[in-house]
């Protein structure tokens, strides 16, 4: 078997086992206050899961540079296919459900933001024609704050990192909860930016009705994988609770880092452990994986 094969086949196979028992573990409540504060903490739970995964693969990486080429598997052959096909087919849902996206139709969302690379926002000429202006300022603002931050890539990946999950519950749940947090989030960057949390809300509840009178008239619902960074959020099971924070006194955020400090210093933190795993894999990995392939291999 050649070597490049064999590789993606063990990733495959050791990713998934890593994976799945993570995934399966519930997310502990968070007790912040600040909603940027609290979208950093869900982010962070939703790829914890995954990062295992990705140190295994940088491992696995190292090994393969030094690996034998051809990899002759006489025996084994089946049985690594077989034990891989599980994890195999979760990642092809993922895979397929990431591509669906990226060549669905145009969205049907009366306001929102789109584009992964580019984010540009999508208004309603119905509304912008019947909104006040305040209100039209809000939800403008509301969906500037997900464009700077390139929401429709994060939501994105966040629902691959999800699907590769499937179908532990638990994972769902905590896509689900930072979508909730980061639409706090976001409407918190609005009213720092002096946007009134009533016109807020106010603009929330219009868009919203809007929304659900258009779904009823076209008889279709948004795919729920879609990156798509709607003003309504990613359903209406949250939208009261979002409407009452609205309209509460915006929380202090004096004294709290930037998220991008925080995001830069995990990346960092993330890529040196991808390479010193990808290292001990160079020196290593052969004697780490010669038990588990005795019975299968012979250069």
């Amino acid at each position: 078997m050649e070597r490049e094969t064999l590789l993606t086949l063990l990733l495959v196979l050791f990713g998934g086992l890593a994976l799945q028992p993570l995934a399966a573990l519930r997310s502990w409540p968070t007790r912040e206050n600040v909603a940027r504060t609290r979208e950093s903490r869900a982010w962070l739970r939703l790829w914890l899961p995954v990062i295992p995964t990705l140190v295994i693969a940088a491992w696995l990486c190292g090994w393969a540079l030094r690996a034998p080429d051809p990899v002759r598997l006489p025996l084994g052959r089946t049985v690594i296919v077989m034990a891989c096909a599980p994890f195999a087919l979760v990642a092809l849902r993922a895979l397929l459900r990431a591509i669906g996206v990226l060549l669905r139709g145009p969205t049907d969302l009366p306001v929102c933001t789109v584009g992964l690379l580019r984010p540009r926002i999508i208004f309603s000429p119905f509304l912008a024609r019947n909104l006040e202006t305040r209100l039209l300022r809000a939800a403008w603002e509301h969906e500037l704050a997900h464009a700077r931050h390139h929401d429709p890539l994060r939501i994105w990946l966040a629902q691959i990192a999800t699907d590769l999950q499937w179908p532990w519950p638990s994972a769902a749940k905590r896509f689900a909860v930072w979508l909730e947090t980061l639409e706090w989030a976001r409407d918190d960057e609005a009213r720092s930016r002096g946007v009134a949390g009533t016109d807020l809300a106010s603009a929330v509840v219009m868009v919203a009705r809007y929304g659900a009178s258009t779904t009823m008239r076209n008889g279709a619902a948004r795919w729920e994988a879609s990156p798509d960074a709607a003003l309504t959020g990613a359903g209406a099971q949250s939208l009261e609770a979002r409407i009452s924070r609205l309209l509460l006194p915006l929380a202090n955020e004096a004294g709290i880092p930037s998220a991008w400090y925080g995001g830069i210093a995990a990346a960092t933190i993330l890529v040196g452990i991808a390479l010193a795993a990808c290292a001990l894999g160079v020196v290593d990995g052969s004697a780490i994986l010669s038990p588990f392939f005795a019975w299968t291999w012979a250069v």
